[in-house]
């Protein structure tokens, strides 16, 4: 059986990392900003809400610009180094 396991290749799943953390965590990350900003108005430091927004709403662009630039880097190193045919 050992022979078995190290015969088969090992690869992990990233799509269904992905996928798991965006349909799964990334909400609940988001509702507890979203619940931290609301009682951060309440107590009237509408300010730091608008912040501290500003501030998630980057991180967020900044997170999709880097996938973006993978899916992207990963097209070119393939049209660049493929096996001419």
């Amino acid at each position: 059986m050992a022979e078995q396991v190290q015969a088969q290749d090992a690869e992990i799943n990233t799509q269904g990392i992905i996928s798991f953390f965006l349909s799964r965590i990334a909400p609940i990350l988001l509702a507890i900003l979203g619940l931290i900003f609301i009682a951060r108005a309440n107590k009237g430091e509408v300010s730091r809400v608008l912040t501290s927004s500003t501030i998630a709403i980057l991180g967020i662009a900044f997170i999709a610009g880097a996938v973006v630039l993978v899916a992207v880097g990963g097209g070119l190193v393939d049209v660049l180094f493929s096996e001419g045919e």
